[in-house]
């Protein structure tokens, strides 16, 4: 490239006359004024063929640290905060699925307290939501929601598949030539699925103990679904022990089942309103009872023993 003497001079305009004979002579108003201005390549380019990006330091807001920086020094972007909360997808999943169940379960106004007729309500709202619902906490790094959420999903989808002829879980077990509901009074079925009940009892109970750093809503949904499962495991092994003598016995555990798990439905109903409330700012809110205050974590309790 050709090398040129950088040269400043600026070329006036023509001045009126007035301002001639005044003897106005401003260099800035000269400069301001100016028609053409003469200036060397290397000072062009220097001026607007060099400019200097600026770096991912100056680019990022005052409160980023440089953590919030990745590698290539761009900004990371943390997807959580652009998705919503998943819990109250569960919460209808439990609710709608667990109120006419307890209801079933209590028999009121000759409901069927096999719950047989709701069987694709715990397949979409009990299993697929809470599943669904499950897998969204655990990708926002919120497991014990998300195994909450999926253990009574699959309790749920188990329930339902049982309740189902074509999985012939009770059908496989009735008398050969026999009507395939006979299956139901086997001391087989009504052992096995109370043992299955057992465990959700204490996987249940395992829940409870955990929702006590969080809030009293929670604390009686998780005791009242131990009250469930145990008066229900009760029921069915009393019917395995002799189902027609003991019947009207597992009838009255049945319906203490239903009355536990409406206890527990209700207050999954007032979660529900409570996070529903919070989500779109509405100005009266629904209190959980918070709890964290009373069992403090047990990280800073090995801090402090480290201390």
């Amino acid at each position: 490239m050709p090398s040129y003497n950088p040269n400043y001079s600026v070329r006036p305009p023509v001045r009126p006359a007035r301002e001639q004979a005044q003897g106005f002579d401003d260099p800035m108003q000269q400069l301001r004024s100016a028609q053409t201005v003469n200036m060397s390549a290397e000072l062009f380019e220097r001026l607007f063929l060099s400019q200097q990006q600026p770096s991912a330091s100056s680019q990022r807001p005052p409160q980023w640290s440089d953590d919030d920086l990745d590698i290539k020094g761009t900004a990371k972007v943390d997807w959580r905060n652009s998705v919503g909360n998943p819990t109250p997808i569960a919460l209808v999943g439990i609710v709608v699925s667990l109120t006419p169940l307890s209801c079933d379960l209590m028999g009121l106004l000759g409901a069927d307290s096999s719950g047989v007729a709701g069987v694709a309500t715990y397949y979409f709202f009990g299993g697929l939501l809470l599943i669904i619902a499950a897998m969204l906490e655990w990708l926002l790094g919120n497991t014990f929601p998300s195994v909450v959420f999926s253990a009574y999903g699959a309790f749920f989808l188990s329930f339902a598949g049982t309740l189902t002829p074509s999985f012939s879980a009770f059908a496989s077990l009735a008398p050969a030539g026999s009507d395939p509901s006979e299956g139901l009074k086997t001391q087989g079925f009504n052992a096995s699925f109370a043992w299955f009940l057992v465990w959700m009892c204490v996987l249940s109970l395992i829940f409870f103990i955990c929702a006590l750093r969080t809030n009293i809503v929670l604390v009686i949904i998780f005791f009242a679904l131990v009250g469930v499962f145990g008066t229900l495991s009760g029921a069915y092994f009393l019917l395995a022990a002799n189902f027609a003598r003991n019947a009207s016995t597992a009838a009255t555990f049945v319906k203490a089942g239903g009355v536990c798990a409406f206890v527990a439905s209700m207050a999954g109903w007032w979660n529900l309103l409570s996070i529903l409330l919070e989500t779109v700012d509405f100005p009266v809110q629904v209190p959980l009872g918070s709890l964290s205050r009373w069992i403090g974590p047990g990280s800073s309790k090995h801090e402090k023993s480290m201390a």
